[in-house]
């Protein structure tokens, strides 16, 4: 049979870690650490982390190969540069020679901009940007504890430049770990608000991957299926936070969300919320869910189609309608959903104010994921949606 439709055939490349899923995978980290070569290991995590009963499960693991590790858990949401470089120096002085990043988005950037700076020998300042290392980072291996930033999949690590109030983007391939351990046990210990904000940036990254204008037949296979599971899922896991079944749909979502962004990059929803992040120290999953049916509005013309295929997957019923009809079905959809897992906030509870908006809009356009937005952004682009989401 003939297919009847045409393929995208311009250029595109797809890069991914090592990944394995499934209860108890938790217990593979050391024997991955010992087969890339540990000899002390760099074990990155938080201090709420560090008490989990699955964390304990971990490092009874590392136990049995026989191989040393030094804890680094001084790390913050929304991750510091000083942080990294803090990082950076007891993984030097310590003499380590893998990273083992357990935890969420926070931990594995930072454990990310360790990598970074102990194999670059720099201020990890100076590697803001796209392919800014001329070295690798470090064998690295991760167990992520949310399902959301997909950090452990991803070519992304986002740092917070601490003295001037913004999140720096780092984009590399060299960024992109050597394994990914996805182990749903490990989220029935995370609080139902962070499952919701992750649950709604991993919405975020399917959405801006999807309708990105750097997107591919790969990354939409995976982006539309993230998009299916979370509307299927996300709801259902805040009812029923034991379910092993709820959670590693959830998990499989951020998987599959984490690797299409990598690959497509993302939009004005995420250059947003690094700022609001960076200058507020704001939670991003939270920021992402107040911003996207914004972004949404802004982006529809530009990525009609795009958005029509969105609506088509969520069941929505779009024949019929025209684009206006559609764009304000997915809006409400967003702000439903929103309040469906009880994200009842916007900006201006958050604490922004109208003149921080200039600000905000000024760190948010020097964003390079602005680069791959469906519709290219002024900064009083920028300034109008930050303003409609107050």
């Amino acid at each position: 049979m003939v297919e009847n439709y045409d393929i995208q055939l311009e250029m595109r490349k797809f890069v991914a870690p090592e990944f394995i899923f499934g209860i108890d995978s938790r217990f593979k980290a050391a024997s991955y650490c010992k087969k890339l070569g540990a000899r002390k290991i760099f074990l990155a995590t938080d201090s709420q982390i560090s008490k989990t009963f699955w964390f304990l499960d971990i490092l009874a693991s590392l136990q049995t190969i026989g191989v040393e590790y030094t804890l680094f858990s001084a790390i913050s949401p929304n991750p510091r540069d000083f942080e990294v470089m803090a990082g950076s120096e007891i993984y030097k002085q310590e003499k380590c020679n893998l990273i083992l990043a357990v935890g969420g988005g926070s931990v594995i950037d930072c454990a990310k901009g360790i990598g970074i700076v102990v194999t670059n020998f720099q201020h990890i300042r100076n590697f803001e940007g796209i392919d800014m290392l001329s070295s690798p980072i470090p064998p690295m291996v991760c167990v992520p504890s949310t399902a959301g930033a997909s950090s452990d999949v991803s070519q992304f690590a986002i740092i917070n430049n601490f003295e001037n109030k913004y999140k720096m983007v780092l984009i590399s391939k060299a960024l992109v770990p050597d394994v990914s351990i996805l182990d749903p046990i490990v989220l029935t210990t995370k609080d139902l608000y962070l499952t919701a904000c992750s649950g709604m940036d991993v919405l975020s990254h399917a959405f801006e991957a999807y309708t990105s204008n750097a997107a591919s037949e790969f990354n939409d296979l995976h982006a539309l299926e993230a998009i299916r599971l979370i509307d299927n899922n996300l709801v259902l896991n805040l009812k029923n936070p034991n379910n092993l079944q709820l959670r590693a749909k959830m998990m499989l979502a951020s998987l599959y969300a984490g690797l299409a962004f990598s690959n497509a990059s993302l939009g004005c929803v995420h250059s947003m919320s690094h700022s609001l992040g960076g200058f507020l120290d704001l939670s991003h999953g939270e920021c992402n869910a107040i911003l996207l049916p914004h972004v949404v509005d802004f982006n529809f013309s530009a990525a009609t189609d795009k958005y029509i295929k969105i609506a088509e997957t969520l069941n929505l019923n779009p024949s019929g309608l025209n684009n206006n009809q559609i764009k304000q079905k997915l809006i409400d959809y967003l702000y439903n959903l929103k309040e469906a897992v009880n994200i009842n906030t916007n900006l201006k509870i958050k604490g922004v104010s109208s003149d921080l908006i200039p600000t905000l809009a000024s760190n948010a356009i020097n964003d390079p994921c602005n680069a791959t937005n469906p519709r290219p952004p002024k900064k009083k682009d920028l300034e109008t949606i930050f303003t409609q989401a107050m």
